[in-house]
């Protein structure tokens, strides 16, 4: 492991947080464990909007503030929570072990529930898009 993975949870999230968190050390799986710590820190309501402020924020700071999808965010921070639910984790690394498909991006479970069409349409990037495949 390089980066984020050498980091505890607690430091992961503030270096997240207070975007000194390198870009380059922040990949699909970092995104996926920050979510996983906002949805057991905070619950799924709040970490819908304070994971998806900080995701901007930190976008911002790194001068990508396109790369912001909502879709993508909900979508991930639901999944995190209904698996959790199904299957409690104490640690990131009883998660990340139970559910590997939620760290693979390419291709990434949203694909089974999305669309090309629809996942990366304008409308998903600006709100939350229910899953369908047309």
């Amino acid at each position: 492991m390089t980066g984020a993975g050498l980091l505890t949870d607690d430091d992961l999230l503030r270096q997240f947080i207070d975007t000194t968190l390198p870009d380059a050390a922040f990949h699909h799986a970092q995104h996926v464990r920050v979510a996983w710590l906002f949805v057991m820190r905070v619950g799924v309501p709040r970490a819908l909007t304070e994971f998806s402020d900080a995701l901007r924020r930190f976008a911002d700071a790194k001068g990508a503030p396109t790369l912001y999808h909502t879709t993508i965010t909900w979508a991930y921070v639901l999944l995190i929570n209904e698996r959790q639910h199904r299957s409690p984790a104490a640690t990131w690394n009883a998660f990340a072990d139970a559910n590997p498909d939620l760290l693979a991006w390419k291709p990434s479970v949203l694909d089974a529930m999305y669309s090309a069409d629809v996942l990366w349409s304008d409308l998903a990037r600006r709100t939350f898009v229910m899953p369908r495949k047309d």
